[in-house]
């Protein structure tokens, strides 16, 4: 599936992921391919990409890799669709 993580400044992450676990307002969950259509708000947390991730050298250094290999975002809230195979993240 295609992620795009956009946050004021710029467009941190665009490109094809395997999993995306977001902090929802009600707990944290994880969206694979062919999940159903969503959209969420969310709260203080970590968004964690799972894939074959390559970030731009310009917005590296916001992003962390956690224990498991998972490249993890920092944010402060924010607001996810997913669609179509296409997940946005409007992240602060």
């Amino acid at each position: 599936m295609y992620l795009e993580i956009v946050s004021p400044e710029a467009t941190l992450f665009a490109g094809e992921v395997t999993s995306v676990t977001v902090p929802g307002i009600n707990g944290e969950f994880q969206m694979l391919k062919d999940h159903a259509p969503i959209v969420s708000l969310l709260q203080e947390g970590k968004v964690k990409i799972s894939g074959n991730i390559s970030l731009e050298k310009e917005y590296a250094s916001k992003f962390t890799k956690d224990a498991e290999g998972n490249t993890v975002l920092q944010i402060s809230s924010g607001t996810i669709e997913l669609k179509n195979n296409k997940v946005i993240v409007l992240a602060d």
